[in-house]
């Protein structure tokens, strides 16, 4: 079986699993505890903490260990938004997108429905990208966050970061930036961001690890409320094992990054070729010039996107219908609808997404993909 939904989740990493062995076993202690055996633990939870911020290019006191991608967006979301609305008195306005992870869209919904804060949804073009000027026209005075993914995990499109943070900066606005599929694939330091979310399970670490960077300047309300661990942002007992997993996993992804970058990128372009000349209806969606080099994300107009996939899977390859937390929904895609495609196309929706380890030649994916859209076309006629 070809597993091709690494963007849903990655097979963990043989050296994460030996960096964090040690402490899921014999150093087993608990870092806020005052004796020797927690502050071992201590210990290593500094080090970890200061690893990732060496590749964020942010300060170790920076790094909020999360439960994953979701918890870190929902902390960025409504962390940064409540606490201007304390410092305020009433409710602001936050910029986004409507192509953002449900984990941005949800925590936004939250915050206009118990909070009254108002949420400004930037249109992204065609191809899924975000237009800087359309940004800085969208930034009010009330204004407390803008929060975007720098990749999308449905189609790949990657966003000008810079140049969306730099229009933000220049009212003094905090820009969050949703980074859980970029890591990797794309740079992650000197972005000009003020919080950045990443996950652990994209990056070959184990599901359940994550990472909210916030820069201390920016004021964050905790969601979680307890013992005041992780500098008081995120209270609960730290995951000592996790956090030495997710570090490493990071570092070898990010020494990886560019070579990986390169070669999986001309080999995703090439099968890309192959599947638009051998399949008619075939219609890449997302920018095919800024995307992530590991997606690839196809419409198959007249056809059902679940039957092809079934049928890929038949010959035995895995692939995916778009993103894993919209899975079993009978609704078409916000991010294909978001970008001008109509309901009953964005319905034939499927998403490869490839390792970085890719080495070969992906022809035989693309003859598959030519099959499995023909044969689910004649079964329909």
């Amino acid at each position: 079986m070809l597993y091709l939904d690494h963007a849903a989740t990655t097979p963990v990493r043989p050296e994460v699993v030996s960096a964090m062995l040690p402490y899921l076993t014999r150093e087993f202690g608990n870092p806020s505890s005052h004796h020797t055996v927690g502050e071992a633990a201590a210990s290593v939870l500094v080090d970890a903490r200061r690893r990732v911020a060496a590749v964020l290019g942010m300060r170790p006191g920076d790094v909020v260990f999360t439960s994953g991608g979701t918890e870190a967006n929902n902390l960025a979301v409504k962390g940064v938004a409540i606490a201007d609305l304390l410092r305020r008195r009433r409710p602001g306005s936050i910029v986004t997108t409507p192509i953002e992870h449900e984990s941005i869209l949800a925590s936004c919904d939250h915050l206009a429905r118990l909070h009254g804060v108002d949420v400004v949804r930037v249109p992204v073009d065609a191809r899924g990208r975000l237009d800087p000027d359309a940004v800085a026209r969208a930034l009010r005075d009330d204004t407390a966050l803008v929060t975007f993914g720098y990749a999308n995990n449905e189609v790949g499109t990657v966003q000008d970061v810079a140049a969306i943070a730099s229009v933000a900066r220049e009212r003094g606005i905090p820009v969050h930036v949703d980074a859980v599929q970029a890591a990797g694939w794309l740079p992650l330091a000197g972005l000009g961001v003020d919080a950045i979310s990443l996950a652990g399970h994209k990056l070959g670490a184990p599901k359940g690890t994550g990472v909210l960077a916030v820069r201390g300047r920016v004021p964050l309300e905790p969601l979680l409320h307890g013992g005041g661990q992780e500098r008081g942002r995120r209270s609960g007992t730290e995951d000592v094992a996790g956090a030495v997993a997710f570090a490493t996993a990071l570092e070898l992804s990010e020494a990886e990054r560019a070579e990986s970058a390169e070669r999986v990128g001309a080999l995703v372009r090439d099968f890309v070729a192959r599947v638009l000349a051998a399949v008619p209806v075939a219609r890449l969606t997302g920018d095919p010039v800024h995307r992530l080099p590991g997606t690839a994300s196809f419409t198959f107009a007249g056809t059902s996107g679940e039957a092809v996939l079934l049928e890929l899977e038949r010959r035995g390859i895995v692939s995916s219908s778009g993103s894993a937390c919209a899975a079993g929904s009978d609704e078409p895609s916000h991010v294909l609808l978001a970008t001008g495609i109509a309901p009953e196309v964005a319905q034939t929706a499927v998403r490869f997404t490839f390792p970085h380890g890719l080495d070969r030649p992906l022809d035989a994916v693309a003859d598959a993909v030519a099959a499995s859209v023909a044969a689910v076309a004649a079964a329909d006629r």
